[in-house]
């Protein structure tokens, strides 16, 4: 498959052109970053400099999301920002993660194969150290003040700096 049409077929799924980009160089590369096609010879950057600049704290990230292709925008943008990510797509899967790894936020969509995902929030408070957990959903009708154990919520379609901005708020504490 071109990277033509790669980058048609990832529009399709709802991704940016910015991330299909990304995502298609990656594929044509075995799945790493491929260079900054806008980074001059001489290591600078032709382009104006980002907002966002990757985390100074890089942390392991745990994504739990029965979406494969959400699961997949947010590790491939949660690691361009340095960290580490583990995946899970259902409620044990991200239980199994948790007890096998030392997790530093955990992003976790609010309805897995139809399930609410309320009880994992506890679950990784009562860790030691405590797991901030954001929420994250595409329905309307969840709030901060409906779901008040978690420690942010992330409405679903999200901002990629929103995403990155919110992992490395509650991150970078728990790494202090």
């Amino acid at each position: 498959m071109g990277t033509s049409s790669k980058k048609r077929a990832l529009a399709r799924v709802g991704y940016g052109s910015e991330i299909a980009d990304r995502l298609a160089a990656m594929s044509d590369t075995g799945g790493h970053a491929a260079p900054d096609p806008g980074a001059a010879a001489d290591g600078g950057s032709s382009r104006p400099a980002q907002a966002a600049s990757p985390s100074a704290l890089p942390a392991r990230i745990l994504v739990v999301d029965d979406d494969k292709s959400i699961r997949l925008l947010c590790r491939v943008n949660l690691e361009l920002d340095g960290h580490e990510v583990l995946e899970a797509d259902s409620l044990d899967n991200a239980r199994a993660a948790l007890a096998g790894a030392e997790i530093a936020v955990v992003l976790l969509d609010v309805h897995l194969y139809g399930q609410r995902s309320d009880a994992l929030i506890g679950e990784c408070h009562a860790q030691e150290p405590r797991v901030p957990v954001v929420v994250v959903t595409g329905s309307a009708d969840i709030t901060k003040e409906r779901l008040g154990a978690a420690d942010a919520v992330l409405p679903k379609p999200f901002e990629l700096d929103e995403l990155l901005a919110t992992v490395r708020n509650l991150a970078e504490p728990a790494a202090r």
